[in-house]
């Protein structure tokens, strides 16, 4: 178990020795993403945040400023905003763990928002929104997303819309940052190579005079019913399809048989839907399920890139896999998936980066922080039974949802061979 201290001032603090570790990883986990973005005209602002963090600090006043200290150190430092939060990590050598620290505090309490910066940052950000519209595949996924959860924080892209970043102000930016930037909205988990009682005074050194603040709450789901289906009808080559149905949250216990039922349907060469689309019929090159696992929602997805010759009957064969995936899992299957389980964290756990995010991600959601081996012992206790029941009551057509990006004027004949419950 890591050692968690909570400071004066709200910081928690997660120390996690690494035996045989030659680095050490810092990440910042901040209340800052999405779902703290209610107002729509917000969407996007934690990201744009994200990105300013970079830009200057008091002490440092330029990009390259910030830059070339970290390649100094031979580290490496990044950032990524989320629905419920943004974290900012860091690895090095531990010789170098004291003013990797300086660096990651000083961006999080005294980033400038120079006007430059911001305009430039903006104009990134707009061609990276523009990107998303020229990469079919990522739209199919926007478009689920407002499906599933429409009119909703966590049914938006995270980056927002051309619209919203273009209007948002230098004093928002500011407001929004000295608001949620604050110790008592931040875990720091701290991995590898480290000595924990020097690491923690270095911590409170660099970070205990951070004031506390009072940030701003994360937006709660909705139920809504919205449309079903949506096409984007565009002039490309390839179809693309996503299915998506709601699911367990990241504190319902039925994520654990739901994460082996996504990897006996659709993860990994092994799956079903590989094997009948891809090996069995040629449909597609790329198919995979994936499970997004929110504080209190989440869902199933399933996405197909295929001919849009041949969207009609992908869709067709997809429906056929979830509905073969409500009754019972052969032993074999049940077995493998529990194993890779089991190997996907294992292996995950060599990388001090990893044991920083396993920690830190969990405690800045409020989640148990459970170990890797008291996760794995949860799913090992999972049942066929379990995962059965959980493809019956998620797999139904009131969850369903269908997205889809191709040469399709009108979204109908997917939708119409897409049911479950024929």
């Amino acid at each position: 178990m890591p050692n968690l201290v909570t400071l004066d001032n709200g910081l928690r603090v997660l120390l996690i020795p690494v035996p045989h570790a030659r680095s050490v990883s810092l990440s910042a986990y901040v209340a800052a993403g999405s779902r703290f973005e209610a107002a729509p005209a917000d969407a996007g602002l934690s990201h744009f945040v994200e990105h300013l963090c970079f830009k200057g600090t008091e002490r440092r006043p330029r990009p390259q400023d910030i830059a070339a200290e970290i390649d100094a150190l031979g580290g490496s430092m990044n950032a990524a905003t989320d629905r419920e939060y943004t974290t900012y990590y860091a690895k090095v050598i531990p010789d170098h763990a004291e003013q990797m620290l300086d660096v990651l505090g000083d961006v999080l309490r005294n980033s400038l928002f120079v006007p430059a910066e911001i305009e430039r940052e903006r104009g990134v950000i707009i061609e990276e929104l523009a990107a998303v519209e020229d990469s079919p595949d990522e739209l199919a996924g926007v478009l689920l997303d407002e499906l599933l959860w429409p009119g909703q924080p966590h049914g938006r892209d995270i980056a927002g819309s051309q619209e919203s970043v273009a209007a948002i102000s230098q004093q928002r930016l500011i407001d929004y940052y000295h608001a949620q930037y604050v110790p008592n909205a931040t875990v720091l988990s701290i991995a590898g190579a480290v000595d924990e009682a020097r690491m923690l005074d270095l911590v409170r050194g660099h970070l205990g005079e951070w004031r506390a603040g009072a940030p701003e709450d994360w937006a709660r789901n909705v139920h809504v019913h919205g449309a079903q289906a949506r096409a984007l009808e565009k002039d490309t080559e390839q179809a693309h399809l996503t299915l998506g149905l709601l699911s367990a949250s990241a504190t319902d216990p039925k994520r654990y048989p739901l994460t082996l039922l996504s990897i006996i349907v659709g993860e990994g060469m092994s799956s079903r839907l590989f094997m009948r689309l891809r090996e069995e019929l040629g449909l597609c090159y790329d198919i995979h399920t994936s499970l997004t696992q929110l504080l209190d929602t989440g869902s199933f997805g399933v996405y197909a890139g295929v001919d849009p010759d041949n969207a009609v009957e992908a869709v067709r064969e997809i429906a056929s896999e979830l509905r073969r995936a409500r009754e019972p899992v052969s032993t074999a299957e049940f077995e493998r998936a529990k194993s890779l389980v089991r190997s996907r964290i294992e292996l995950s756990m060599e990388d001090t980066r990893s044991v920083s995010a396993w920690y830190g991600g969990r405690a800045s959601r409020g989640l148990p922080l459970e170990t890797p081996e008291e996760v794995m012992a949860r799913f090992q206790a999972v049942t066929i039974d379990e995962v059965t029941e959980v493809a019956r009551t998620t797999l139904r057509d009131e969850h369903l949802r269908l997205a889809a990006v191709g040469p399709f004027p009108s979204v109908e004949p997917l939708f119409e061979v897409a049911s479950l419950d024929g």
